[in-house]
This record gives C-alpha cells, sequence and structure tokens, in this order.
C-alpha cells in the first residue's frame, strides 16, 4: 500500500465515527511512517492516542500486505503509561481500530495488577501490542531471553511523559529505552507529553542527548486553541486575619449550587485528608446528595475507583470529590464543571485539572478555584495571570541517579547476563549518565560484584559474578526473587491495609499515620468513621463506629510547594495591591481589608522590598520572614537563616514555614540589626553552610533510605510479608553512618546529600532567591501582634499540636484581641 492509501484508510475510520483527524494527528502519522522518532505536545482528550495508534497499525499493514489472512504472532509495539488506570482505556481505543480495521492484531496490558494466569499467557505468546508501565518493562527486561521477545519491535510510545520527566521512573523509563534500541534494530520512540516549560528538553531526555541535533527527531506541537476560564469564589465576608485550619469549609454552602447546576462536577483537593473532610462535610450538610456524590483517591480501594471512574463516564454521579490520582487522564468523558479547593501550588497542575472540563477540543473549560484562606486569592489572581500567558513550569530531570543504574544492571544481570563495554555506551547516549566517568562505571561495576568498600565482609551485598567469559551475571536464585520483587522507584512511607475486623479490606494508609493510633481512637477514613482495634501484621483492624471522628490520615504526599514559575507570579500580583484599584483583579480588589490593616501593622513590599515582620506573644520571639517561594525553599532558607545566626550568638529556634514565608521562633529577642549587618543572605559557602545547617534535620539520611532501597542495599520484603519502614529506616541509617564514617567517596552516599540540595531544597531556587533578596531593599516591621500575612503561618504552626476544636477556639481568641488591639 502507498502511503496516501494508508492514510486514506485512517481518514475513512475517523469519517465512520463522524471525526476529522487533526492536523497533528496527520502530522504525526507522516513522521512515523516515514521512520522518525518524536515528541508529541498534545492535551488529555485532544485524540492523541489516535495519533500514535494509527500509523503503528498503519506500517503493521504496510508492512504485511496479507494482514488479514496471515499473521505472525509476537511483539510489535509497546505503550508504556505512567498510570495503571489508562490501561484499560488505551487497551479499548487500540481494539476498536483493529477491530475496524479488520487486523488480526491482539492488544495486551502489562502491569501490578496482571493476573497470574495472564501473564504465563503472555510469556508462551506475547500480544502483539502491549500497554505497560516503567516497573512492568524492567520487570520484562529481567526475563531470560527478553532479547527474543522485544527484537521485532517497531515502535515504544511513552504516554504522559511529562508526569515521569523530573522523576526516577522517568530515570527506569530512558535505560529501557536504551536497552530495547540495541536489541530492537527497527525501533521507532515517541513521547506524548501535555504542556511544559521545557518541551524541547523533554524531548532530549526521551530521546537521548544527541537527538535535538539529529534530522530524525521531530517535536509536534497540536497547537489547539483552548479557552480555560478562571473564576474565584470570593467570600462575602472577608476574615481581616486569614488562617488556613478551615480548608475552605466556611464556603462549602457556595459549592453546593454549582454543584447542582452542572450534570458532573470534579472536586479536586490537594490531599487525601482534605478530601475526606470535604466529603464527609457536604453528605453532612446534604444528605439529599447520598447516592450521587463519591470519593477518588489514591488509597481507596481499586475496585471502588474503578467504579467511580465509569460512574463519571456515564454521568450516574452528580460530583466527586477527589485528589491528584483523577489528574492524569482516566479518560472520560468530559465532567462539565470542575472546582480547585485551596491552591494547586503549581500553573501545570492547573491547567491539567481545568482541561477535565469541556474536554473537547474547541471547548472552553471552565474551572472554580475555592480559597481555603484569603491570601490564596492572590494565588487565584496569579492563576488567571499564567493561563493568559500561557506560562509553565520547567520539568528538571535527574542525572547521575545511581541507585536506578544499580537496579538496571541488575536487572539486566538476573536475565542474561551483560557485557560491560557493550552497556557503557548505551548508558552514556541517554541524558541521565551523559556525563557519566569511567571511574563511576567501574566503581558501580565494583558495587554489584563485591558490595561496596566498606562492606566487602559481608556476603549479602556480593549479588553478581563475572564468568570465564567477562559476562555480567546473577546465578544465586534467591538474590534473582528479591531483586525481581524490589524492581521500581516509588518508594514512599509503608502503607499498611486497612480492614474490617471480618476481612472486609477498605483501603491503605501510610504507616506512620496508624502509628499515632491507640485503641479505641476513632478516625475518618474511605468516607466512613472507623474505630481503631489493633495492627496485625502490617493490617490495621478496624470497626465502624458512630462516634464523631477529631483524627483524619495526613499523608506525606500531600505538602505541595510552589513551584518557582507559580512564586514569581504570586510575587507580582502581591505588588498590583500599589496599583490603582481599577488596575488590579478583582481577586485583588477582594482583599483589601486584609492589605489595608496589613499596611496599617506593618507593609505590603512593594518589588523592590524584602519584609522581615517581628513580635512577641505568649509564645516567645517571633521573626517572621517573606520570600514567597515556595514551604521547600523557605524550610532550606530557615535553617540557613537559624545556623548562620547561631555562629553570632547562642540562641535555638523552632523554625515553621509555609508558601509565603517562614517563622523563626525563640524564647529571647533576636538582635535584628546584628543579623542584617552581618550579610546573612549571601550565597557565599551556600552548600557548605546548608550541609551543617541540615545534619540537624537529617534529610540527606532519610533520603538515603530511599537510595538504599531502589540500590538493593535494604530489602523491604516479600509480598504480604513487607519490612516495616522503621526497620528499613534502621537498617539504611547503619549504612548511611558506616559510609560517612569509612567511605564518604561512596557515590550512593553522596548522591544522598546532591538530591536533598538539588531535588528536595532545591538549592538553585534557593540561590537565586538568596541573589533576589540581595539586591532588594530590606524593611524590617517591629510589630505590636501578628499581622494578617503571618497569621496563617502561625495558625499552621499551631494546627500541628492541637486539635481542630482547640484551634478553632485558640483562633476566636486570637482574633478577638487583635480585633480590640485595632
Amino acid at each position: 500500500m502507498t502511503k496516501q492509501q494508508l492514510y486514506n484508510l485512517a481518514e475513512d475510520w475517523f469519517s465512520q465515527q463522524d471525526w476529522k483527524p487533526h492536523p497533528f494527528q496527520i502530522k504525526t502519522w507522516s513522521a512515523f511512517l516515514n521512520g522518525k522518532h518524536g515528541l508529541l505536545n498534545a492535551p488529555t482528550g485532544s485524540g492523541k492516542t489516535y495519533a500514535l495508534w494509527f500509523p503503528i497499525i498503519l506500517n503493521y499493514i504496510k508492512n504485511n500486505p496479507d494482514y488479514k489472512t496471515k499473521h505472525k504472532k509476537g511483539l510489535k509495539a509497546i505503550w508504556i503509561t505512567p498510570l495503571r488506570a489508562l490501561s484499560q482505556e488505551i487497551k479499548q481505543s487500540a481494539e476498536r481500530v483493529n477491530r475496524d480495521l479488520d487486523t488480526q492484531l491482539t492488544v495486551g496490558i502489562r502491569s501490578g495488577d496482571t493476573s497470574t494466569s495472564e501473564r504465563a499467557r503472555q510469556r508462551r505468546v506475547m500480544p502483539d501490542l502491549l500497554i505497560t508501565t516503567p516497573e512492568s518493562l524492567q520487570l520484562l527486561l529481567a526475563t531470560k531471553g527478553y532479547d527474543v521477545i522485544f527484537k521485532n519491535c517497531s515502535a515504544i510510545v511513552v504516554d504522559e511523559w511529562h508526569e515521569l520527566l523530573g522523576t526516577k521512573r522517568g530515570v527506569q523509563t530512558e535505560l529501557g529505552l536504551s536497552r530495547l534500541k540495541g536489541v530492537a534494530k527497527d525501533l521507532r520512540i515517541w513521547g506524548i507529553s501535555a504542556t511544559i516549560g521545557n518541551l524541547e528538553q523533554a524531548r532530549e531526555v526521551l530521546l537521548g542527548p544527541e537527538s535535538s541535533a539529529h534530522q530524525n527527531s521531530v517535536l509536534i506541537r497540536a497547537n489547539l486553541k483552548k479557552k480555560i476560564t478562571v473564576k474565584s469564589i470570593i467570600p462575602k465576608e472577608m476574615e481581616t486575619f486569614p488562617w488556613r485550619g478551615h480548608l475552605g469549609l466556611r464556603l462549602l454552602d457556595e459549592v453546593i449550587p454549582i454543584i447542582n447546576k452542572s450534570r458532573t462536577t470534579l472536586l479536586f483537593t490537594n490531599t487525601r485528608s482534605q478530601c475526606e473532610i470535604w466529603f464527609q462535610k457536604i453528605l453532612e450538610k446534604h444528605p439529599e446528595l447520598a447516592g450521587e456524590i463519591a470519593m477518588h483517591h489514591g488509597s481507596i480501594n481499586k475496585e471502588t475507583r474503578q467504579w467511580v471512574e465509569q460512574a463519571i463516564r456515564n454521568e450516574s454521579l452528580k460530583a466527586v470529590v477527589c485528589t491528584s490520582s483523577l489528574d492524569l487522564g482516566v479518560d472520560f468523558a468530559p465532567v462539565e464543571t470542575v472546582v480547585q479547593i485551596g491552591g494547586p501550588k503549581g500553573v501545570a497542575r492547573f491547567l491539567q485539572r481545568a482541561g477535565r472540563s469541556g474536554h473537547r477540543p474547541g471547548e472552553e473549560s471552565v474551572i472554580y478555584f475555592l480559597p481555603t484562606h484569603a491570601i490564596e486569592l492572590v494565588e487565584a489572581s496569579a492563576l488567571k495571570q499564567a493561563v493568559k500567558k500561557k506560562a509553565v513550569e520547567d520539568r528538571i530531570p535527574y542525572l547521575n541517579s545511581f541507585d536506578v543504574l544499580i537496579q538496571y544492571l541488575i536487572t539486566l544481570a538476573v536475565s542474561n547476563g551483560f557485557i560491560p563495554d557493550k552497556i557503557f555506551p548505551e548508558i552514556k547516549q541517554t541524558f541521565c549518565y551523559q556525563s557519566i566517568t569511567v571511574d563511576e562505571w567501574q566503581w558501580l561495576l565494583n558495587f554489584i560484584v563485591l558490595g561496596s568498600q566498606s562492606l566487602q565482609s559481608y556476603d549479602e551485598y556480593k549479588k553478581v559474578e563475572v564468568d570465564e567469559n567477562g559476562k555480567f551475571k546473577v546465578t544465586n536464585r534467591g538474590v534473582a526473587m528479591r531483586h525481581r520483587f524490589q524492581i521500581g522507584t516509588i518508594v514512599g512511607d509503608a502503607n499498611i491495609t486497612v480492614r474490617y475486623q471480618k476481612g472486609g479490606y477498605i483501603g491503605t494508609i501510610e504507616e506512620y499515620f496508624i502509628s499515632k493510633l491507640k485503641q479505641g481512637d476513632v478516625f475518618t477514613f474511605a468516607g466512613r468513621n472507623l474505630e481503631f482495634i489493633r495492627i496485625k501484621e502490617m493490617q490495621a483492624h478496624v470497626r465502624n463506629s458512630s462516634k464523631k471522628s477529631s483524627k483524619v490520615p495526613a499523608w506525606m504526599g500531600g505538602r505541595l510547594t510552589l513551584s518557582a514559575q507559580m512564586s514569581k507570579l504570586l510575587r507580582e500580583e502581591l505588588y498590583s495591591v500599589q496599583l490603582n484599584e481599577k488596575d488590579q483583579s478583582p481577586e485583588i480588589r477582594a482583599l483589601k481589608t486584609i492589605f489595608s490593616r496589613q499596611q496599617v501593622e506593618s507593609i505590603v513590599p512593594k518589588p523592590n522590598e524584602f519584609l522581615i515582620e517581628t513580635f512577641q506573644t505568649q509564645e516567645g520571639y517571633h521573626h517572621i520572614f517573606y520570600p514567597f517561594e515556595g514551604r521547600f525553599v523557605h524550610e532550606a532558607m530557615g535553617s540557613l537563616l537559624s545556623y548562620r545566626i547561631s555562629l553570632l550568638s547562642p540562641i535555638t529556634f523552632s523554625l515553621a514555614f509555609n508558601d509565603y514565608g517562614f517563622e523563626l521562633l525563640s524564647d529571647k529577642e533576636l538582635d535584628m540589626q546584628q543579623v542584617l549587618d552581618n550579610d546573612l543572605f549571601t550565597t557565599s559557602y551556600l552548600i557548605d553552610d546548608l550541609q551543617k545547617s541540615l545534619n540537624s534535620t537529617e534529610m540527606a539520611r532519610r533520603k538515603f533510605r530511599d537510595i538504599a532501597v531502589i540500590s538493593g542495599m535494604v530489602f523491604t520484603g516479600y509480598p504480604e510479608k513487607g519490612v516495616k519502614m522503621k526497620h528499613l529506616q534502621s537498617n539504611s541509617q547503619l549504612l548511611f553512618d558506616v559510609f560517612r564514617d569509612y567511605e564518604s567517596d561512596n557515590l550512593l552516599f553522596q548522591q544522598a546529600f546532591r538530591e536533598t540540595f538539588e531535588h528536595q531544597l532545591e538549592e538553585g531556587r534557593l540561590r537565586i532567591a538568596l541573589e533576589r533578596i540581595a539586591g532588594q531593599e530590606i524593611v524590617w516591621r517591629p510589630c505590636t501582634s501578628p499581622t494578617p500575612f503571618s497569621f496563617p503561618l502561625i495558625t499552621d504552626r499551631l494546627r500541628e499540636k492541637l486539635s481542630s476544636e482547640k484551634l478553632a477556639d485558640r483562633i476566636k481568641r486570637m482574633t478577638a484581641i487583635l480585633t480590640k488591639s485595632k
């Protein structure tokens, strides 16, 4: 068949569905059929799946003229998706095209949810088109004879590449692709990504650093005109002292009319605990919505999640309260309305959520923004600017993730074994390891064969043997089995299964939350009030309770931080307070009472000003700094300043931080003039001072736990019999201490510090923020009491210590005192 005949096949299929292919789809088909690799930039719901399934199938038809009568079984294409939830949708789309074009191609899914019998069937005969996850691809590479499985593979598509970029799963994908390029000779690699700031770099990471200079790769943009309208829910009465404790629930009554007038509404919350609370409170106040409202987050069991996704599809639910578990395209039909509760902290995340409404090209997407405290309206105003300017964040790729590389090398040694001289050039062609040196490579090879220098007397760290031909292989079955169980790079706090005492499964909760409960405590989870009975073998046994709960699980993952892009826009909106009212956004105008009170007590900083406030309360002396740079940067800056101040005079601080600023609280007054005279915001000796200031917080130690797990130094246990997180922590801590004392040049030990600075503390952003502050006029305001800007920070810290009732009482007293003092 000629190319034109192939295009006609595709276009006929589209017209049968009453559709017309988009120009970006046709452009992608053409590039693929011309043998090119590429990255497709297209939003969810724009037809991106058909942009790449079609050329894979058309290419097969082109190479097999008798495709309707003859068919050679075996793997021909792989579709990698970061989310298992997407797999079914992609499979249905692919099968629909296969059926309509009368091909004999089969489609299969390989993920953590795939049954043992299906895996066994796939071992005998692989499907023609395989939908899988980065982890399952690595598991296939750990199979003996994987080269035979993959040798006729002609295409790999990496879906939602923006989600993998800047994560270790992305690094894992880079390594998998580097090996498949070496095995399958006629392979085309494509990625699909939503809009991110660094799309060109995203293509480079996917296809290798050489690809951008190469004629054989393309970047195709969908360029679909999409109108996004942001509507802020502005409280009728504005509190003078904003606080975060109420999670936006004061505006619950404003949300009900929005739900009632829409066919389907998604209410996005930032954390699972917030999701649980909103779901409960809506039902408490509006019991008539029972059966019409559901909840969706990552810890609810799979069957319930799938039921909710299906119910959204067929519009049998009126509303769903959800977290980012519905961010990634669970590819259902468009919902009518999206409500974002609280600042989403990033532009890309917000746009993705907005795109869930009017989820078709050309349709307007409307998203309501509901602030959880008044100052979040500044974020709403900043988001409107971001939509207008199409300003989206970069995703920063990892470099030299040695833990992932060690895991990958052992994977290859478990299957066919590998010759270092053959694998090294492949690894060097990836973005992550482009600068790896021969010495580092040699160290890694020694590590997998001998264990590290300081652990050579322990056989458990010697995993790989070298045979007489120089091939690196794992010959011990126990080592191979343990390695297969531990393939993957997602390392979080251990999850505990929550079950009814009589056996019904409810979901999973992070261990640190459950470990704080006493027998008889009642907590809210999966929309129910549950009484805790006991923990038995990584399971929490519970029973239903009619008692009111004061505890809601708080997941670590919920602590989002403002992105650099968002911080910049937020500061610009804050500076607009100085403008005439007619030049301000409705959100900034609505905050007039707060800004007026702030001006009385202190100042609203101008672009050339950096604000510091100090005041005294019963708690002690408060010193508050406002960089407006996001909580991670503030955590680092707060630790840095407290260390540098301690060099001037013996003083101890407790540190609190939010997205707008950080507080140093001490029992004695700080000589602020001395601080300012000593140039404490300098970037000189930054890494050195950070390392010293953060030794106490042990961030690198926590980061090392993840590195130890990924590199296989610490075993997480067999399924159903996991090693407790506290044991993992103590095992990795012992290793950390050994390397610190005897082997400080250990690459994994050094990586823990590097990742802490680069990814967790965003050292690059911290440096830029300090340089910005150095160029500003520092305005220090000694205040008599907390200001509107400092109020959310103080209440946030109290919230960690007090129950919600006690916190509400405390805040009432504080606001009463402050209002009188006005």
